[in-house]
């Protein structure tokens, strides 16, 4: 993309990918690292998710014509375009803040089912996220705001569906905590992959049956870069 999307995490106050290395104790267990995040590392971060999902339009609208209507790719990047448009003004905002701005504009933009879903894993991350200082506490916040998720849709994991990225990563940030921030992307990646095999219960996708057995969900693969880009500009890749 050019030029760096943001310094160097240990530099901007992001230290997830040295926490370990460093191997910060207090009250001699490690301890969970604390988060320090600027204007300039929120708008780094939001500017790389929205792009990142944009540019793969083309990939969740293949995806979703398998499985579904057709029109995730189309649905997420109408999302993300309002978001980047935004992206200096919701970087003025405190991080809970910018993400329960950032939800109102994902149920607004987004069509179909992402749009309710996606706003509420922001809006509830903001809201749950109020006073997080550390990434236990933002982990904390994510698993809260995944069960505001599976109760907005009606769904569990295993159902083919973008909790199957959300659950499993989620468990593996609580098991492993900064460690697991520097393998987010594979984690998520290898996640989306994992619901090829299933057969969707919930959505368009299950009217078919076990036709939609073979294909990756598209909101698991949106779900995916998301997170993956998270984890990569946290952990000062461009």
């Amino acid at each position: 993309m050019g030029e760096p999307l943001i310094p160097l995490a240990k530099e901007a106050g992001l230290p997830f990918c040295w926490a370990q290395k460093d191997g910060a104790q207090e009250n001699g267990a490690e301890a969970s690292p604390g988060i320090g995040m600027e204007r300039e590392d929120r708008l780094a971060l939001i500017v790389a998710v929205a792009r990142a999902v944009i540019a793969h339009e083309g990939e969740l609208t293949r995806l979703d014509q398998a499985i579904g209507d057709g029109d995730h790719g189309v649905n997420m990047r109408r999302g993300f375009e309002a978001v980047l448009h935004e992206a200096d003004a919701l970087a003025e905002l405190g991080t809970a803040a910018a993400l329960e701005a950032i939800g109102h504009l994902l149920v607004n933009r987004i069509g179909g089912a992402a749009g309710p879903l996606y706003g509420t894993l922001a809006l509830s991350m903001g809201r749950h996220g109020g006073n997080a200082q550390t990434l236990d506490d933002w982990i904390l916040a994510f698993g809260q705001a995944i069960e505001d998720v599976k109760r907005r849709g009606k769904s569990e994991g295993g159902q083919k569906t973008l909790l199957d990225v959300f659950v499993p990563v989620h468990a593996v940030l609580v098991e492993k905590g900064a460690e697991a921030v520097a393998q987010l992307a594979r984690i998520a990646e290898d996640a989306a992959e994992a619901t090829r095999p299933m057969r969707a219960l919930r959505g368009r996708a299950a009217f078919l049956g076990d036709r939609s057995v073979g294909h990756v969900d598209p909101g698991a693969r949106s779900a995916s870069l998301v997170l993956g880009v998270v984890g990569r500009v946290l952990c000062g890749e461009n």
